[in-house]
């Protein structure tokens, strides 16, 4: 990532090429028993390990790679509790999580990011100005109507409409809620306080909001219901571009209103990577910088160290480690595809690290 300083840089990114060009041979040496992986969790990553999967067991007949989007809420609970070999999520495990499965490992496999999105009609096509302030209103009820003070403080001389606000949030177990938690919480002391961050949430129950079920039914509870608002993965950009949804300008901890683009996200990341810490646990929300967006993540792979079988652990070490290389799964047509920023070198060091864990 070129907007990281990091004279380590060329180096970490040799070796982390070296470890993934083994893997990448793998397909060619002796023939292993067939194994079947299931990554379950995040629908914000649920795309990209859709893209991937054709494309590595192509490379690798014994690797059979089930993906499913269940929600990070899911993949969390899955992996911990061995029904899943891979857990998908945007939100790392909790102190007392680690606590209890001391054995898990929090693996970064990219960053993405988090847009806020409404269907206003007449407005769609405009970046409407919201911030963590006006969102935590808007979604304990605070303020109810398109045409707010709060709201038009925010956008002067944009017609704002006299109509209610329907705020959807996730009904799932979900990473979104986790990073769309955070940001409100950070940058909004009374959220913090009252409802807090996490996978599930206690939303305030407001008259004419509504739960949706992953980032598909999210999209499709905007489209669904005009004058609405949600938060989506990134990865959905393209569906909510094909139903003329609006997307938000979001404010910054500088105070500027940014979309998230590549420019924006590795704004962000440039400022919070090298606090990444080496069990990678770390939140990305409303980092510092002028131009940095404030909803950035690491999309976390959750394994378990401690594997059934070798065959298993030699498995998933050679998966993860080709889906963290700039030659594998973090190559650029992937990232692109699902609007994703690939892993910095010396993050995705850290991840090949952690990835060596994974034992019998």
């Amino acid at each position: 990532m070129s907007s990281i300083k990091d004279h380590k840089g060329g180096a970490m990114r040799r070796t982390v090429l070296a470890v993934a060009a083994g893997a990448a041979l793998m397909g060619t040496g002796a023939a292993m028993a067939s194994v079947n992986v299931l990554e379950t969790g995040s629908s914000l990553l649920y795309p990209l390990f859709n893209l991937w999967q054709p494309v590595y067991t192509k490379a690798n007949s014994n690797v059979k790679l089930t993906t499913a989007s269940t929600g990070s809420g899911t993949g969390q609970a899955q992996s911990m509790q061995g029904l899943a070999q891979i857990g998908a999520s945007d939100a790392y495990l909790s102190n007392a999580q680690m606590k209890q499965h001391p054995s898990m490992l929090n693996i970064p496999l990219a960053i993405s990011s988090q847009m806020v999105n409404y269907n206003v009609p007449g407005l769609n096509g405009k970046h409407i100005k919201l911030s963590g302030p006006v969102l935590a209103d808007i979604y304990a009820g605070k303020v109810t109507m398109w045409d707010a003070s709060a709201i038009a403080k925010l956008n002067p001389g944009v017609k704002l409409p006299h109509h209610r606000i329907i705020a959807v949030h996730r009904s799932d177990g979900s990473g979104d809620s986790f990073i769309f938690t955070q940001y409100l919480s950070k940058s909004t002391p009374w959220w913090s306080n009252k409802y807090g961050y996490g996978t599930t949430v206690s939303w305030a129950p407001v008259q004419g909001n509504i739960g949706a079920v992953g980032n598909p039914g999210m999209v499709d509870a905007l489209k669904n219901n005009d004058y609405s608002i949600a938060y989506v993965g990134i990865s959905y950009k393209k569906q909510i571009n094909d139903a003329h949804l609006g997307e938000a300008e979001l404010e910054n901890r500088s105070g500027n209103f940014v979309l998230p683009d590549v420019r924006t996200v590795k704004a962000a990341a440039a400022a919070m990577v090298p606090k990444t810490p080496a069990d990678q646990r770390i939140s990305l929300i409303f980092a510092p910088g002028k131009y940095s967006y404030p909803i950035i993540n690491y999309e976390y792979s959750l394994v378990d160290s401690h594997q059934p079988s070798k065959e298993m652990a030699t498995t998933l070490r050679e998966l993860l480690t080709w889906a963290i290389s700039p030659a594998g799964g973090n190559a650029p047509h992937f990232m692109t595809a699902v609007n994703f920023v690939p892993l910095p070198p010396s993050v995705a060091l850290q991840s090949a690290t952690q990835i060596a864990k994974i034992s019998h």
